[in-house]
């Protein structure tokens, strides 16, 4: 009367899945420099967490007596685990398995994970490597029909985004809907030299375009640079490190809010380095990661999206333990001016911290929009405008440290004006419609080209403007709130995080994460 016989034939199936392609392809995959998917999982959950669901998914035969006869089990692998004790969903793509390819089910468990991860409310994970539930022209003779395209993933996408933190690595070749799959995302991270991504594969775009090899039409050194993904890592265990940092400064879903972390680096700590830190001559850079570390908890500074939008960095930070979103002005690169690019990645950031009720810290160094002919033939405007609007509609707490230039059209968005926000400036500060080094040269046209010495009835008329340009004075008129001694930064910013902590309302933003 038992049912041993039933159970025995499951486990069968269940060694048969954890077969995968079999052995050959296994060591292709490895031979390749790649873990197979069970690996993955097994690396980026906290260790024997893992709870596999749909195991038994894929394409069976069967023997002339009805038994079965072999097993190829679905090229997608889901299930629940654990990051740092914290639940997640998670599905892996398995390449050993006719290279990810649609077969065995892989439709309906992509859609099982998705809603799992929104309906439990879990962070989800996505290891993806191929075309991750994609397309492959066999499908015409395995189905008899060319299956007319559908969007059946969009919908819990835009769900997902609204709802839980999606991760999405990049672990092998990408393309089509895996490649949709890895940007549809609040983080994405490649495999420097193992991983690309593609619209269409070489073999497609070779029709069209010519021949291509792998990493020259798709790989990470360009997707990581145009911002269609956000970070790269040095190996599959990096990319598992990153995954599991960027989930610990968010909360599980949109319904909580980001735990407070132990803290054991002191609010009140002070360096003396931040008075020197601006130089002050306007056109010298300065180390602004070097300031962002000096005011933050010791090492708790994340940086996301380094290699794009590089006048703007921005990551996550604890400030007394409570996570906040930062971001600041690099000086480095075209003086901090928001290109087209910074403005898209602003966009991303500030609607990631508004959907999951993050208060915003932004160190500024803005001397306004990028000009020039590439700056117009990137659409400047348009996507400073989007960002813009993410930051005019965003309702997080925020706090803004004005550290060096707030100019022009940019520089009015270093925070939501319509609402209070904290804000104090350095004594190194200076803002305006424009700056003095370029209105001079509108403003004074005449004066100075009428003089026996240009450049010093030009460097004349600077100095003399440049004492009205004191913040100092703008705090006579409370055009600034604030004026502060660098080395107090961190004791405010630590306070700032005490008082937002409490404004935080878990539930749905208004508005959602625009991928």
């Amino acid at each position: 009367m038992s049912w041993e016989e039933e159970i025995e034939e499951l486990r069968r199936r269940e060694a048969l899945a954890r077969r995968m392609g079999g052995p050959q392809k296994v060591k292709r995959q490895h031979d390749g420099g790649k873990l197979t998917v069970r690996e993955r999982i097994e690396r980026l959950l906290d260790a024997g967490s893992f709870h596999e669901v749909g195991a038994l998914a894929g394409v069976a035969k069967y023997g002339a007596d009805g038994a079965l006869a072999d097993f190829t089990p679905a090229n997608l692998v889901i299930g629940r685990g654990r990051i740092e004790g914290r639940p997640v969903a998670v599905a892996g793509d398995d390449f050993t398995v006719r290279g990810g390819a649609n077969d065995g089910g892989i439709r309906e468990k992509l859609l099982a994970v998705e809603r799992m991860a929104a309906d439990l409310r879990l962070p989800l994970v996505r290891l993806v490597d191929g075309t991750g539930g994609g397309g492959s022209v066999k499908n015409l003779e395995l189905h008899g029909h060319s299956p007319m395209p559908k969007a059946f993933l969009w919908d819990w996408w835009t769900e997902n985004l609204s709802a839980v933190p999606v991760v999405s690595l990049a672990l092998g070749s990408v393309a089509g809907l895996g490649a949709a799959r890895v940007v549809a995302s609040h983080y994405s991270v490649m495999v420097k030299g193992s991983s690309q991504m593609f619209v269409a594969g070489p073999p497609v775009v070779e029709w069209t375009h010519g021949r291509f090899e792998k990493n020259e039409l798709g790989g990470s050194h360009i997707h990581t640079r145009n911002g269609a993904v956000d970070d790269e890592a040095q190996s599959e265990d990096d990319a598992f490190a990153r995954a599991r940092r960027f989930l610990s400064y968010l909360p599980s879903s949109v319904h909580e809010l980001a735990a407070r972390m132990p803290n054991e680096d002191d609010p009140g700590r002070s360096d003396a380095w931040l008075l020197e830190a601006v130089p002050r001559d306007p056109r010298k850079t300065y180390a602004m990661r070097r300031i962002i570390d000096a005011v933050a908890d010791r090492g708790s500074f994340f940086e996301t999206g380094r290699l794009w939008g590089r006048t703007i960095i921005t990551g996550f930070a604890r400030l007394a333990g409570w996570p906040v979103a930062l971001m600041a002005g690099d000086s480095m690169q075209y003086g901090g001016a928001w290109t087209a690019r910074a403005s898209e990645k602003i966009t991303r950031f500030v609607d990631l911290a508004q959907t999951f009720h993050l208060p915003v810290v932004h160190l500024v160094d803005c001397p306004g929009f990028l000009i020039g002919p590439q700056a117009e033939q990137e659409g400047t405007i348009r996507a400073g405008m989007r960002a813009a609007s993410a930051i005019l509609q965003s309702t997080v707490p925020w706090c803004s440290v004005i550290v060096r230039k707030v100019f022009g059209v940019a520089g009015a968005l270093h925070q939501n004006s319509s609402r209070y926000c904290v804000r104090v400036a350095w004594p190194s500060a200076e803002w305006g419609s424009l700056p003095i080094a370029g209105g001079l040269e509108a403003a004074y046209k005449a004066e100075i080209e009428a003089a026996p010495d240009p450049a010093a009835k030009r460097a004349e008329i600077e100095g003399r403007i440049r004492r009205f340009a004191s913040p100092l004075r703008s705090a006579e008129r409370y055009d600034i709130e604030e004026i502060i001694d660098p080395r107090d930064t961190r004791r405010l910013l630590c306070e700032f995080a005490e008082l937002a902590a409490p404004l935080r309302t878990p539930g749905r933003s208004w508005f959602g994460v625009r991928p």
